[in-house]
């Protein structure tokens, strides 16, 4: 059975690339590590972990989204709410928020949610950020909880993945006809000429 060992990436969209950069690497200090880019596109990566990043696309035509309240319903159209960030301690979380606050970025108080400490704010292009802490004695992921009062059937069936709910695998890919595509990036490391 394949295992997640975190996330890859996360790609969202700006139309500066330098605030950007700015911002997740110079402010909340994460390294930028990659960055392709020709022409009319650009799209780099900045580390979160020692697994996880995030990346830009720089669209130039593309605007910021207005600001909306994490966790806020919304109608119409809609595909994205919030991405939370994992700090080491609960001083780190009062750290962040002491330096969105002196880079006159609005920040919101320290929330507790009973199993995290978090706070939010927004980055430059409008993308809604959490950060938060695990309150200690208590992990989610090894003894999870559930407090919605009206569950559905298939929550109720628990927190452990019902794989017989989808259609078993009956042929594999053989070896032999595995083939990977060139993309975007693969130039920086396979000595592929310029064109």
């Amino acid at each position: 059975m394949f295992k997640f060992n975190g996330i890859n990436h996360l790609a969202m969209a700006t139309r500066d690339m330098d605030m950007t950069i700015r911002f997740w690497r110079d402010l909340l200090g994460m390294r930028l590590i990659a960055g392709l880019g020709q022409p009319g596109f650009r799209h780099y990566f900045f580390q979160i972990s020692e697994s996880d990043t995030i990346a830009f696309f720089e669209w130039t035509d593309v605007a910021p989204v207005d600001k909306k309240d994490h966790g806020v319903p919304v109608s119409g159209p809609f595909i994205f709410d919030h991405v939370s960030f994992g700090v080491e301690t609960e001083e780190d979380l009062w750290e962040l928020k002491d330096k969105f606050s002196a880079a006159g970025i609005h920040v919101s108080e320290v929330v507790d949610h009973g199993f995290i400490h978090s706070i939010y704010a927004h980055d430059p292009n409008g993308i809604p950020i959490e950060f938060s802490h695990n309150v200690g004695g208590i992990d989610i992921r090894k003894t999870p909880r559930m407090a919605d009062t009206q569950p559905s059937d298939i929550t109720r069936e628990g927190a452990e993945p019902q794989f017989d709910k989808w259609p078993m695998v009956e042929k594999t890919t053989p070896p032999g006809e595995r083939e990977v595509f060139p993309g975007a990036g693969s130039e920086l490391f396979h000595d592929i000429a310029d064109e």
